[in-house]
């Protein structure tokens, strides 16, 4: 401890006065400079100087021991390596081939003396001696000893073991190992041993014992300077004070450690306490024993024990200490070549942590009503909006949270002044709370929470629900399982914007102990408030497009018509974000034809509803014209033009881009024609099963004017299916319409099946999650009138001609079974015949086609149409449009590229 006390004064910059006044006799030596300091050391008059002398001894015997060493332990490698050459050198020529035939030879010397002297140089081993089994030399360096007793071990060898040791041989002390030479059937024939004497085996220590004494010469003269300059630092640091002066400078660092209000441990390498002042004692409550003792075993709490004891630096780190919030700040004493250790402060930081944890709540709170106004509100639905204020509150705010809204608001409408609200939303920690289901309604009654909060439209919180009697009456059973379940708070908030209350937000407590505070209470209120102008922005939305849906399924055909000519399926679904005006229709048209029309008014919204309600009714208007398809689109492309230019105000969008496909099949003749103005084509599925997109000309869209459209005749076999969609179906902003064709292909090929079903496929394959389009797609499958529901006639132009017209009618008539109706047709068709002789042009034909009515027809070259007009009494004509027009349900006239057709329909009896 003196020594850190030291260490610490010697670093300040002041000197305590007295140390000017109090040295010691040799303080004066010490400012003459750095070698009078140095010698000083050396001398040992002072601490330095004392400590030189011992680290220049110590290391003198450590360089002497280390010198002994490295040559015992370069005479034990020596000889280590003599043992394995000699043992190697043995083998390789017990095992080199003609040893073994050597000693079966007659004179074995002869043979293996050269060999043996070469290897034995070759090797570097001072002998190699091959004898028999009795031990008798067939080899030797010096050839006098050949032929007399081996000198060594040799039973083990007989038994087939290899020998090392050291003997006292012919050659003098030296280390030998020896080996056996076997037969191929293991029995040992002989015997070889190599060695290398002694000296040979220590020369090579000896030679390395000069530069060992070197190295050890310099090593000393190292280690000296480097203590000399270790001495003459540990001079320099304590400036000569003696011992009155350090005691001194003791007592000022004692009295400052333990006046200071803030606590110091230090620490040990091992975990012991070495210090700890007076407010250390105090912050952490250490026993009257506590120095040196270990952390550990001090009675503090496990997470400051641990740090204390492990010496890891730490920066303010906070340890719950009794009831007190310690800042704990630690660093090693060792960085700067201190002692190993650590030294601790401790700083009561209670207070301040209150102050920054009601801090890290308002941030909190900051924070969770930023994610309120970014995540509330995304979608214009009012169940999605209630479920997205659940999701935030969960579980930042509340345990659980339950949104009831009264069913007006669902249904987009003003809400009532009654308490009868549905649960819409519900959010919670766990799904098995026993609070109302999401969907059940609810009838709060009027000591309740939830009916206080829609009578005054304030907040309410219940800080107990156990002894809360109000909200406990609402529903005892269930009240009473909610408190059993640990629900123990509640704030209901009402859901208001302007004087309109739409239902409340129930925020429930379970986890925390405290209940709901008023800073809860102020929290609770901005996130509802927030929410509830998201929820009235969706209840107005859905009232919005509530109304636009209903104008615009009004406009759409609520039943297809009757008819023959095709069996239909369709769906039409409306967008997701908004209305728009995709529409269809399926007319009859005189002579048994239909006409399908898909169409697509461009934009969402009312506006695009009504338009397309006034193009559906244009369509409805020129189809009683009985107009070719490509004329209709014409009427239809003036008629959008003149909406653009004259009714829509300056700020709406026009309706060019409205798009229309028509198509007119006709069941006798199996021949559709089709025009479209900018539509994606129709799609047939022949009775086979293969689809393919006939080659329509597209048209321009509705509304540019001035440009014509084309039509396409298609011939239908019976059984085929006709389809027609809107883009919509095809097209999306992640799909081209390219892609959309072809999987609108894929979802349409086959045979065999009905328009239900394939309206179904084609849903299920391409329709969108969310779509952002309105869908129309209807599905048509052919069918043909029979021949013998036909029957027609050429008719030459002459009045003579009428009465043969008669006769065949009905005869026609009489096979149909309708005798009763033969008197009226044959007066209708005798006026319809006799008009065209007078007024036509050749060629006359006429048609009776038996459908769902009775279907006359006459045809001539003429495009002039009669007029039906009423008769004077003086008149001789003009009634025979009359009397066809009381006898039929409705006649009419429509246009061909040859002249006209004059048609009838009468009901079937």
């Amino acid at each position: 401890m003196v020594g850190l006390l030291g260490r610490t004064r010697a670093q300040s910059p002041r000197r305590p006065s007295t140390a000017h006044h109090e040295r010691g006799p040799h303080d004066g030596k010490h400012r003459h400079g750095p070698s009078n300091g140095l010698r000083s050391a050396i001398g040992g008059r002072s601490v330095a100087g004392q400590v030189f002398v011992l680290q220049v001894v110590i290391v003198l015997l450590l360089v002497v021991a280390a010198v002994v060493a490295l040559i015992l332990q370069v005479r034990h490698d020596s000889t280590q390596e003599a043992r394995n050459r000699s043992l190697a050198v043995a083998e390789t020529f017990a095992n080199a081939p003609g040893t073994r035939a050597a000693l079966d030879a007659p004179h074995p010397t002869a043979l293996l003396q050269p060999s043996a002297e070469a290897a034995r140089k070759a090797s570097d081993v001072d002998f190699i001696v091959v004898m028999n089994t009795d031990a008798i030399r067939y080899t030797h360096p010096k050839p006098d000893r050949i032929g007399k007793k081996f000198i060594g071990t040799t039973a083990p060898v007989l038994a087939g073991h290899s020998v090392t040791e050291k003997v006292d041989g012919t050659l003098g002390p030296l280390v030998q190992a020896t080996v056996p030479v076997e037969a191929p059937d293991g029995r040992v024939v002989g015997m070889v041993s190599a060695g290398i004497t002694t000296k040979n085996v220590g020369g090579a220590a000896d030679h390395q014992l000069p530069l060992l004494l070197g190295t050890a010469a310099v090593a000393l003269a190292l280690a000296t300077t480097s203590t000399a300059l270790v001495s003459r630092r540990l001079l320099r640091q304590t400036h000569g004070l003696g011992p009155y002066e350090m005691t001194r400078m003791y007592e000022h660092h004692d009295a400052v450690l333990h006046s200071v209000r803030e606590g110091v441990i230090i620490v040990g390498a091992e975990g012991e306490l070495l210090l700890a002042n007076d407010e250390a004692n105090r912050l952490l409550g250490l026993p009257a024993d506590a120095e040196g003792q270990h952390v550990q075993r001090l009675g503090l709490d496990p997470g400051t024990a641990e740090l204390l004891a492990s010496g890891r630096v730490a920066t303010d780190e906070v340890h719950l200490v009794g009831e007190q919030l310690l800042a704990v700040n630690q660093r090693p004493t060792h960085l700067r070549g201190g002692p190993v250790g650590s030294v601790a402060t401790l700083r009561d930081s209670t207070e301040l942590r209150a102050l920054s944890g009601r801090a890290d709540i308002a941030r909190e709170r900051l924070g969770l009503l930023y994610d309120a106004g970014v995540r509330i509100g995304t979608s214009l639905d009012v169940t999605t909006t209630a479920e997205e204020l659940t999701a935030v509150t969960v579980p930042r705010f509340a345990d659980f949270v339950t949104v009831d809204l009264a069913d007006a608001v669902l249904n987009g409408q003003e809400p009532d002044a009654g308490t009868g609200l549905r649960r819409t939303a519900y959010g919670g920690i766990r799904e098995d709370a026993p609070l109302y289901p999401v969907g059940e309604h609810i009838g709060f009654i009027p000591s309740s929470p939830q009916a206080h909060s829609l009578r005054t439209g304030k907040a309410v919180v219940e800080p107990d629900l156990g002894g809360a009697p109000g909200w406990l009456a609402q529903d005892p059973q269930r009240t009473a399982r909610v408190v059993d379940y640990g629900i123990h708070s509640l704030i209901t908030v009402p859901l208001r914007v302007g004087p309109r209350v739409m239902g409340v937000v129930n925020f429930w407590r379970s986890e925390k102990p405290g209940p709901f505070d008023g800073d809860d209470l102020a929290l609770a209120e901005e996130l509802v408030a927030r929410a509830a102008v998201s929820i009235d922005n969706a209840r107005r939305y859905t009232r919005e497009h509530t109304m636009a849906v209903t104008l615009q399924r009004s406009l759409l055909p609520r039943t297809l018509p009757d008819q023959n000519a095709l069996d239909l399926a369709y769906r039409y679904l409306p967008a997701q974000a908004g209305v728009g005006g995709d529409w269809f229709d399926v007319l009859p048209l005189p002579g048994a034809r239909v006409a399908v029309v898909v169409g697509d008014v461009v934009g969402h919204g009312l506006l695009a509803a009504a338009t397309m309600g006034r193009l559906r009714t244009a369509v409805h208007n020129f189809s009683a014209l009985d107009l070719p398809p490509d004329e209709l689109l014409a009427l239809l492309d003036e008629l959008v033009g003149r909406i653009d230019q004259d009714e829509l105000p300056e700020d709406r969008a026009a309706v060019t881009g409205a798009t229309c496909v028509y198509a007119v099949y006709d069941p006798t003749t199996r021949r559709c024609t089709v025009a479209r103005a900018g539509h994606p084509p129709p799609a047939v599925i022949r009775p086979d099963g293969s689809v393919e997109f006939p080659d329509v000309p597209a048209g321009p869209p509705l509304g540019l004017g001035g440009l014509p459209f084309e039509t396409a005749e298609l011939e239908l076999e019976e059984g085929s299916r006709l389809v027609l969609y809107t883009d919509g179906l095809v097209e999306d902003r992640k799909r081209d319409i390219d892609v959309g064709l072809e999987l609108l292909r894929t979802a349409l090929a086959g045979a065999d099946r009905s328009p239900e079903d394939i309206c179904q496929a084609v849903l299920n394959a391409l329709l969108p999650a969310r779509p952002s389009d309105d869908i129309a797609l209807i599905v048509a499958r052919t069918r043909v009138l029979d021949a013998d529901r036909i029957a027609s006639w050429d008719v030459p132009p002459e009045p003579a001609a009428v009465g043969e017209v008669r006769a065949s009618v009905s005869r026609q008539l009489a096979r149909w079974g309708l005798d009763e109706m033969a008197f009226t047709t044959e007066l209708i068709l005798s006026e319809l015949v006799t008009n065209a002789i007078r007024y036509g042009n050749g060629p006359i034909e006429v048609r009776m086609l038996l459908d769902r009515a009775l279907i006359c027809e006459v045809f001539d070259g003429s495009s002039t149409s009669p007029h039906l007009r009423y008769a004077a009494t003086t008149d001789e004509g003009g009634r025979g449009l009359f009397l066809v027009a009381r006898l039929t349900d409705r006649w009419g006239t429509r246009y061909t590229p040859g002249g006209k057709v004059i048609w009838a329909e009468q009901p079937l009896p």
